[in-house]
C-alpha cells in the first residue's frame, strides 16, 4: 500500500531510540523525510545515520524549556516545514499516589505535557493553512487502565489525552488529524528496566520475570518497535484522513477495556 507520505516532512521527538526510532524508521521507509531528536546530539546523529539519507538527527532535551524555541527556529531553517509531528518522550519514574512532591509533579508536567503543547502550537499553523497535517502522541495504555506504581504516568498522560482529544475536534475540518498511540509491553529499554526492578525486588532472574510478564499478554510476547512504527506510519498516511481523536492500543491484547 502506498501511504501517500513520500517527501512529507516528519519530526519525531525521542526518535533516537526505542519506539520513537521505530516510528522514524517506518516513516522513512514510506518516503518521508524525518527529523529525529534525542538528548544527545551524537546519539541522535547515529540513529539518523542508521535510517539513511532521509533522516537527520537533532539534539533536544524536553526537560529544558529554554531550548525549545531555539530548536524550532533551527528546525525551520535547516529542515523545513513539518507535516507530521510525533510527540514522544521518556516516561517518568515510578511514584505512589499517596506521596505528593509538588516539585516532582511540576517538573514532570513541564516535560511531559507543556513541552509538547508548545511544540505543537508552533508547528500547527502551517498544517492548518495547507489543509494537511498529522499529529500523534506516544502515551501508554495507562490512560485507560491505570498501572499501579506509575502515578505520574497515569495522571500526566491522561492530561495529554484530554488536550489532544479537544485539539482533534478543533482542527479536524482543516485536514489535520490528531491521534494517540498507546503502547503496552514492548521490547524497549524501559520495559527491560521494569523487568530488572521486579527481578531484583523478588530475587528472581530477569528471564523468569520477563517470561511471566509476557505470559499475561494474549499474543504471548513483547511487541517490537517496528510493529509499533508500522501503526504510526498508517495513522500518518493519506488513507487515515478519516481517523482522528483516537487512542489506539498497541499491546498484543493486554488491555481488557474495549473503549
Amino acid at each position: 500500500m502506498n501511504l501517500g507520505i513520500k517527501d512529507k516532512r516528519a519530526l519525531v521527538l525521542g526518535g533516537s531510540k526505542g519506539l520513537g526510532h521505530g516510528i522514524a524508521e517506518a516513516l522513512a521507509a514510506e518516503g518521508a523525510v524525518v527529523a529525529l531528536t534525542g538528548r544527545d546530539q551524537a546519539k541522535a546523529a547515529q540513529s539518523a545515520a542508521q535510517i539513511g539519507d532521509s533522516a537527520k538527527g537533532f539534539a533536544l532535551d524536553l526537560a529544558d524549556a529554554d531550548v525549545i524555541d531555539p530548536f524550532l527556529d533551527l528546525l525551520a531553517r535547516d529542515f523545513g516545514q513539518i507535516d507530521i509531528l510525533v510527540l514522544n518522550g521518556g516516561g517518568p519514574p515510578p511514584s505512589l499516589a499517596a506521596e505528593i512532591d509538588p516539585a516532582f509533579w511540576r517538573a514532570q508536567f513541564d516535560t511531559m505535557v507543556l513541552a509538547g503543547m508548545r511544540i505543537t502550537n508552533r508547528l500547527l499553523p502551517p498544517m492548518r493553512q495547507n489543509g494537511w497535517g498529522r499529529i500523534m502522541a506516544v502515551a501508554s495504555t495507562s490512560i485507560r487502565e491505570p498501572i499501579p506504581g506509575l502515578t505520574a504516568s497515569n495522571a500526566l498522560r491522561s492530561a495529554v489525552a484530554g488536550w489532544l482529544k479537544t485539539l482533534a475536534g478543533e482542527v479536524a475540518g482543516e485536514g489535520v488529524t490528531v491521534n494517540m498511540l498507546l503502547p503496552g509491553r514492548l521490547a524497549t529499554d524501559r520495559t527491560l528496566s521494569f523487568d530488572r526492578m521486579d527481578a531484583e525486588s523478588e530475587g528472581l532472574d530477569i528471564e523468569t520475570v520477563a517470561a511471566r510478564s509476557q505470559s499475561d499478554i494474549p499474543v504471548g510476547r513483547y511487541g517490537t518497535p517496528a510493529e509499533f512504527g508500522a501503526a504510526a506510519a498508517f495513522l500518518a498516511s493519506r488513507q487515515a484522513g478519516y481517523i482522528t481523536g483516537v487512542a489506539l492500543p498497541i499491546d498484543g491484547g493486554l488491555s481488557r477495556a474495549m473503549i
